[in-house]
């Protein structure tokens, strides 16, 4: 890349061994200024500043706690579904791909910020936008002191990052205030957050998050929390209008837990179909293709040393799309693989779309919480299919995304 030598990686075992490496020869590489727009926060950093931060949001993202957000997940849902059918009543076809970037930037809104929805809103909007500008200006990254330069774009990427961070702060400071008033209710990612914080400042000393940590990490919520889940939430609309069976099976469970009820937290937990077909969606369509790292300090991978400097691409994408881990059937959605867990599913144990060791993903069991609550209540009320218009073509740029949109015509049950 450049002048930099680039290694890709696409052996489970050797990605194990870099991303599980404590000892410093391998690490992060260097994001790129446009990026640090939004992967700041525990996305990219390393040592003793990513333990800290880890440990203060780890308890926010824990099992427990996010039951008390499904009622956040599940208006969103309830507004996603009414829409749906108004839309289904007029025979409109929908772009799913552009109804779930909307449905998950408010799911992470009222999750995040709660009672600070509607601010939470305009942050997701103001995120939107600034990807754009990302995508438009990733071409010209390389040229030295572009950034600096006063074009539109770049003036605007600026001005929208203040306008965010502006936003961002004031929602943290009534927050804080509220808690210290003990009015806070704390059933939300930031209430969560800042509550561990202030348990970790008595434990600790002066050594919690700063303001603008938390402002980091928040703006990590919606980059982290948003796209994929959206576009786990799109493959998988596309895949089960592909293969009708496998979305009357998963209907027929749906109905069989909860009928035309809410899905429920533990029910939720139990659905054997819908985490198969997740999983095997996540297998075919990973939104997260690869992980970068640096090597840092000479170091032997498999038979290969590689000395300082080296990037390494771990290739999540070719290792769920290899035929001597997964059988020459890889290319084909066969959810059964999963049917035993998602460690029994391949040799090698070749699943890696969180990634993996101390680093695996925090928000993993946010994204399949709201990806299954969504899939559910749109099973319940509808029957979909294709549009004749769809055009298959994953494209990766930063995501794995359909290039062409997500065309689907629904029916309602």
């Amino acid at each position: 890349m450049g002048p930099i030598p680039r290694a890709v990686i696409a052996d489970p075992d050797q990605i194990r061994e870099v991303l599980t490496n404590k000892t410093g020869e391998i690490g992060k590489p260097k994001i790129n200024y446009l990026l640090k727009y939004f992967i700041r926060g525990v996305l990219s950093q390393e040592g003793e500043k990513w333990a800290k931060h880890r440990k203060i949001l780890n308890p926010a993202f824990h099992i427990e706690k996010l039951k008390r957000m499904l009622p956040a997940f599940s208006a969103c849902c309830d507004e996603l579904v009414s829409r749906w059918d108004e839309m289904a009543a007029k025979g409109e076809e929908i772009d799913v791909s552009v109804e779930f970037q909307s449905f998950t930037g408010d799911v992470i809104s009222r999750s995040a910020f709660g009672i600070n929805f509607e601010e939470g809103r305009k942050i997701f909007q103001l995120q939107s936008e600034q990807t754009v500008f990302i995508d438009g200006s990733l071409p010209f990254a390389h040229i030295p002191g572009f950034r600096f330069l006063p074009t539109r774009i770049n003036t605007r990427m600026k001005a929208i990052d203040k306008e965010v961070r502006g936003i961002l702060l004031s929602i943290i400071k009534k927050r804080e205030e509220s808690i210290k008033l003990g009015t806070a209710k704390n059933d939300d990612l930031l209430g969560l957050l800042l509550e561990s914080n202030l348990q970790h400042l008595r434990e600790h000393g002066n050594a919690g998050l700063t303001t603008d940590e938390v402002v980091e990490e928040c703006k990590l919520f919606y980059f982290a929390g948003q796209e994929t889940t959206s576009l786990l939430l799109t493959w998988t609309m596309v895949v089960l209008s592909m293969h009708q069976d496998w979305q009357e099976r998963a209907r027929e469970e749906v109905l069989q837990a909860f009928g035309k009820e809410k899905p429920t937290f533990d029910g939720l937990s139990h659905l054997k179909t819908v985490t198969m077909i997740l999983y095997e969606v996540l297998r075919l369509y990973p939104p997260i293709m690869g992980q970068r790292r640096q090597v840092f300090k000479s170091t032997k991978i498999g038979n290969v040393v590689y000395p300082p400097g080296v990037l390494l691409y771990l290739s999540t994408l070719q290792v769920h799309h290899d035929p001597d881990l997964w059988g020459k059937d890889v290319d084909e959605f066969k959810p059964e693989r999963f049917a035993e867990g998602m460690y029994k599913a391949s040799e090698k144990n070749a699943f890696f779309p969180f990634g993996s060791g101390h680093r695996v993903c925090i928000g993993q069991n946010f994204a399949l919480l709201e990806a299954k609550l969504a899939l559910c209540l749109i099973l319940q009320h509808f029957s979909f299919d294709l549009s004749p218009s769809y055009t298959h073509a994953p494209n990766a740029v930063l995501t794995l995304k359909p290039q062409h949109g997500a065309p689907i015509r629904l029916r309602r049950l």
